[in-house]
C-alpha cells in the first residue's frame, strides 16, 4: 500500500496546503497572484520570472508541497518520480507565442511550448531524477493518475512520487499536487476515491477577502 502524505491545491487564486489556506490574492489577475505569491512565500528563485504560467503554478505548488519534506535527504534523486497531467497542455503559452510571431517571435516563450515543461522545472528545482510522465486528459482523472502512479511505485527503485494536475488557460487555473510514499505519515491511502475527495475539497471561499 502507498500513501498520500502531503497535498496542496491552487484554485481561484487561493493556495492551500493540507486543507489550510496558505496564501490568496483573489482581487488581482493570475499573474498578480503568481508574482505576489512568490514574494509572500519568501521564495528566492530568479528563473521563476522567465517561466510561463503553467510552470509558475506547478513551481509554487511543488515548493509548498515539498517544503520541509526532506525528500532528497531520505531518497536518492532517481528514487523520486514525477507524474502529472493537464487538460490544456501548453496551449496558454502556445497562443502567447503565436501572438509574438506577428512581430518578433519570442525564444523565451518558445522553450515553454511543451506540455511537460512544468514537470521539468520542478525536477530541476528539487533535483529529482526518477521516472516521469505527463498526460494530457480532458479533465482531472483520479483513476488514471492513481493507476499510473501505482505502477510507478511498484518499482523497487521508486520510493516516492510527486503527482497531480496542473492546468491553466487564460485566467482559469487548477492545480492539485500530492506526494505519494511507501511509508505512511498522514494516514491517507493512495486510492482513486481518496484522490477524488481531496481534489474536490474547497479549501477557501472565493468571495472572502485577505
Amino acid at each position: 500500500m502507498n500513501y498520500i502524505n502531503r497535498h496542496c491545491k491552487i484554485q481561484h487564486r487561493i493556495l492551500s496546503v493540507g486543507g489550510e489556506v496558505l496564501y490568496k490574492n483573489i482581487d488581482g489577475s493570475l499573474d498578480d497572484f503568481l508574482d505576489t505569491g512568490l514574494k509572500a512565500l519568501n521564495i528566492a528563485y530568479p528563473k521563476f520570472y522567465k517561466m510561463d504560467r503553467p510552470s509558475k503554478l506547478g513551481f509554487i505548488g511543488a515548493e509548498v508541497l515539498l517544503k520541509g519534506a526532506g525528500l532528497l535527504e531520505r531518497y536518492a534523486p532517481d528514487e523520486v518520480a514525477v507524474v502529472m497531467a493537464s487538460a490544456h497542455s501548453s496551449l496558454d503559452t502556445d497562443l502567447r507565442y503565436f501572438e509574438s510571431m506577428k512581430t518578433i517571435a519570442s525564444p523565451a516563450l518558445f522553450v515553454y511550448t511543451l506540455a511537460n515543461i512544468v514537470a521539468g522545472e520542478i525536477c530541476i528545482r528539487h533535483g529529482i531524477k526518477g521516472e516521469n510522465a505527463f498526460f494530457v486528459l480532458p479533465e482531472f482523472d483520479a483513476a488514471q493518475l492513481c493507476t499510473y502512479v501505482e505502477m510507478v511505485m511498484a518499482s523497487q527503485k521508486t520510493k516516492a512520487c510527486l503527482a497531480g494536475w496542473a492546468d491553466v488557460m487564460g485566467e482559469q487555473h487548477d492545480v492539485f499536487l500530492y506526494l505519494v510514499e511507501k511509508t505512511n505519515t498522514a494516514g491517507l491511502e493512495h486510492t482513486e476515491e481518496q484522490l477524488q475527495k481531496l481534489y474536490q475539497m474547497n479549501y477557501g471561499k472565493v468571495d472572502s477577502r485577505p
